[in-house]
């Protein structure tokens, strides 16, 4: 993973959000952003949103990322 991939992931979360992740290690870090990576990848519902907006699709796997890994 690239430095880059971390930080477009940052640039996706809130300020709550982005201050979350750097709370963690920084292995975990780049974990959340492969997570999310894969998201994007991998969600057909994401997919549809991209299409309309590339930004929210963004956003909203970001959020879904600390949700299912941080528990919140």
């Amino acid at each position: 993973m690239t430095d880059d991939e971390l930080t477009r992931f940052l640039a996706a979360l809130s300020p709550a959000g982005r201050q979350k992740v750097w709370e963690q290690p920084e292995a975990r870090q780049r974990e959340l952003a492969a997570a999310w990576e894969a998201e994007l990848k991998d969600d057909t519902d994401l997919d549809t949103l991209d299409e309309v907006s590339p930004v929210a699709a963004e956003d909203e796997a970001a959020e879904r990322v600390l949700r299912d890994q941080l528990g919140d």
